[in-house]
This record gives structure tokens, C-alpha cells and sequence, in this order.
């Protein structure tokens, strides 16, 4: 077991503040699935903290890393509690290379469906949203203007390991992130409680068919006036009950899901 005071360990404990990722490029992924999805993508994990009750309890994936010739490091429960960033520490840790892509990069392959989150602010809801883009097939998720650090603890482990799936942007302005959308091909859609059109209206007429690039705001203000503006469309997802509104991660998982099956539906209609 390493000291509480090893240099390598010291080092990776800074990066539970925003400022030392950014300057290092590096993070931190806690917890077996997003240290096991981590590992699926080549040389992103550097090395793995990890308690002797954490190696007990996923001795596979800890051989399966050291196979990879990834260093493991056996560190004490204190340690571990110092690296994370939730309530819950579980005892293994990765440290990692940063994954996001240029702007560019990302729409290389002319992706079918994009998440662009414009100045989004909650850890919880920027992690849930990246996890579900991944599971509606989405490639690219961009995170534009001020928005939460997606390298953020809270973040990585709401992702569920879908950060190390996507095409990930960051620090890009919602001017950029639309410009580029559109140029690959998508239609871009702004998610409004206000929007001028009817998500079912848009699924009846089949216009969800088509590349869609989705833009989501943040909890509290949603999307600014400009970025509204600059979008083709604004559309609201109806509601049938009495509740005011949904949280912008439940009315992203609509959007998307309803722009993945809509998209699958035309492409085996037409195969």
C-alpha cells in the first residue's frame, strides 16, 4: 500500500479541482463501471487507486487493467475518500486522459443526432444527459458557453461510463456548436418550454427524420434568447398532466428518443 503522502497520489488529488484538470489534462473516474468503460478506450486510463476491499470486490476488472499494463496502486480508505468528489467513495479510482474532441473532429462522420447543452450548470443533469444521448445512439455531445466542468466528479459518474463512449466537445460557444451542426447536415432544434412548435406535431410530420442536432439549457433559465433564435425550430414537449414543467435532463431524454426512433423508423422504411 502506497503512503497517503506518495507524490503520484498527491498529485491526482489535486485534480478534484476544475483549475488543476485543466492545466494537467487529466481526470479522475470513480467507481467500477466508469474505470471498466474507461479501459475500453485506448490509453486514456494512466494508472488505478484503488482500496484492498475495491480490489476484492473487482478483481477481473483489476486484472483485466494490469493486463493492459496499467499501473494499480493499493492506497487506504482515507485516501480514497480524498479523491472523490461524491458523497460515497468507492474505492477505485482511475486517472485519466481528457477525452473531448475539436469541434470539427466531432462532426467529421456526420453524425445522425448531437446534444448541445448551452451553459449547462448542474453536475447531475449534464452526467444523466451524456448517458442518455450514448443510450439513444446520439455520437456528439458538445457542451458550449459557461457550462459545468464535464470532467467534473459528479459529472463523470452520473455519465455511467457514456463520457468515454461520445464524441465529447467543450469550451466552444452555442454560435459555433450550431454552425457546425448545421454544417454537417443537421437541423437544429431548441428544446423550449415556450417553443413555437408541438414535439408530437414534429414526430407526426416527419420531421424528426432527419440528422437532428438538439440544443438543451440550464435549469433555471434555459436557452437564451439568441441561441433560440439561431436555432431552425423551437419545440416544446407537451404536457398531459398537471405538473409545470420537466427538468431539462427528463426533456432531453424525450427529445432524443423520440429523434432516435424516428430516424430508425425512416432508415428501415427505406432499406
Amino acid at each position: 500500500m502506497i503512503s497517503d503522502t506518495n507524490a503520484r497520489l498527491v498529485a491526482a488529488r489535486r485534480l478534484t479541482r476544475r483549475a488543476a484538470r485543466h492545466e494537467a489534462g487529466r481526470f479522475l473516474a470513480e467507481g467500477a463501471q466508469a474505470v471498466r468503460e474507461a479501459l475500453g478506450r485506448s490509453k486514456v486510463v494512466l494508472s488505478i487507486f484503488a482500496t484492498p476491499e475495491a480490489i476484492e470486490r473487482n478483481t477481473e476488472l483489476i486484472d483485466a487493467a494490469r493486463t493492459l499494463g496499467v499501473r494499480v496502486d493499493e492506497i487506504s480508505v482515507r485516501a480514497a475518500a480524498a479523491l472523490s468528489e461524491t458523497v460515497r467513495p468507492q474505492g477505485l479510482v482511475a486517472l485519466c486522459r481528457k477525452v473531448d474532441v475539436p469541434l470539427r473532429k466531432a462532426f467529421d462522420t456526420e453524425p445522425r443526432l448531437a446534444a448541445v447543452l448551452v451553459d449547462a450548470n448542474d453536475p447531475g443533469n449534464a452526467g444523466t444527459i451524456l448517458r442518455t444521448a450514448d443510450a439513444a445512439g446520439a455520437k456528439t455531445v458538445i457542451f458550449a458557453g459557461d457550462s459545468v466542468d464535464v470532467y467534473n466528479g459528479k459529472v463523470v459518474r452520473a455519465s455511467a461510463g457514456s463520457l468515454f463512449h461520445l464524441d465529447v466537445v467543450t469550451e466552444v460557444s452555442a454560435d459555433d456548436a450550431v454552425t457546425a451542426a448545421r454544417a454537417a447536415g443537421c437541423t437544429v432544434l431548441a428544446a423550449a418550454g415556450s417553443g413555437a412548435d408541438n414535439l408530437d406535431d414534429l414526430i407526426s410530420d416527419h420531421a424528426l427524420d432527419k440528422p437532428t442536432a438538439w440544443l438543451f439549457g440550464n435549469e433555471a433559465n434555459g436557452l437564451p434568447r439568441e441561441v433560440l433564435g439561431a436555432a431552425d425550430r423551437t419545440v416544446r414537449v407537451p404536457i398531459y398532466g398537471e405538473a409545470e414543467s420537466l427538468n431539462v435532463a427528463a426533456a432531453a431524454a424525450v427529445c432524443l428518443y423520440s429523434s432516435a426512433r424516428a430516424q430508425r423508423e425512416s432508415l428501415q422504411g427505406t432499406a
